[in-house]
């Protein structure tokens, strides 16, 4: 039992996390889990990789992640996702990509507390209604039988949802106390806010497995540095780039489709 930072979709950005980390180290909190997506739109991937491997951190790959080091396509990839990862696979180095490669999809925290990145089997799934929340609750039942809890990323928002039998209910609040016999999906938000149009705020929670308990923490940073670095160094697509890629897409959705010959 034990108290933990947990931490998701980073994304390079590492005036974030240095304001997560200090915060957790505050707290006295060293036990760190990651839920994937280190690398992506910012333009630290590396110093970023190196803070959480210093520190020991339990972590996973998200989709960013295997993007990033190619072991996985650009196909479901917004256009800005897309550009900031061609960057990343350029510049980042090898002691971050072998780490990177290290990484599992998911883990177990002691028998009963699940990591994933988007959903329980497809690491690019939006976990954001009942409905994926159901289908992912059957998937961890079959394949973690014991989890009682699935800490997942990947979409951003900070949310509790509890499942009593097939009855899905999104819970509110900064603090949440858990049921021991009820299932729970909860995602700590996003460590980066890039994607964000309102506050830009470092997102991340504090699991408690002795008292059975999750507690959300936003903070401030300093977001002009990271958009900043990001446009210096490559990471931002300009307005003809995204025109260009849009195209390119609509025209290979219009390519006719090769039947192989008999």
């Amino acid at each position: 039992m034990a108290l933990y930072g947990v931490v998701a979709d980073i994304h390079g950005n590492r005036e974030a996390l240095d304001v997560a980390l200090a915060a957790l180290e505050r707290r006295g909190i060293r036990k760190l889990l990651c839920l994937g997506d280190i690398v992506g739109y910012n333009a630290d991937p590396d110093e970023c990789a190196e803070m959480l491997r210093s520190r020991g951190a339990l972590a996973i790959a998200g989709n960013h992640d295997l993007i990033g080091t190619g072991r996985l396509g650009f196909e479901r990839c917004s256009n800005q996702a897309m550009y900031a990862l061609k960057r990343t696979r350029r510049t980042l180095g090898r002691t971050t990509a072998d780490w990177l490669a290290s990484l599992p999809p998911n883990r177990v925290i002691g028998d009963d507390v699940v990591l994933v990145h988007g959903g329980v089997r497809d690491v690019q799934q939006y976990v954001k209604h009942t409905a994926l929340v159901v289908q992912n609750a059957e998937w961890l039942r079959a394949d973690f039988p014991k989890a009682r809890l699935c800490l997942f990323g990947h979409s951003h928002d900070q949310k509790v949802y509890e499942l009593e039998g097939e009855e899905v209910r999104e819970l509110p609040g900064e603090k949440v106390l858990m049921n021991r016999n009820l299932l729970y999906f909860i995602n700590p938000g996003s460590v980066d806010a890039s994607r964000k149009n309102s506050q830009k705020l470092a997102e991340f929670a504090i699991l408690d497995t002795l008292d059975w308990s999750v507690e959300f923490l936003r903070l401030r940073y300093d977001s002009a540095a990271t958009e900043a670095k990001a446009a210096v160094f490559g990471y931002r697509i300009g307005r003809w780039t995204d025109r260009a890629y849009t195209l390119r897409r609509r025209l290979l959705r219009l390519r006719p489709r090769t039947t192989a010959a008999r």
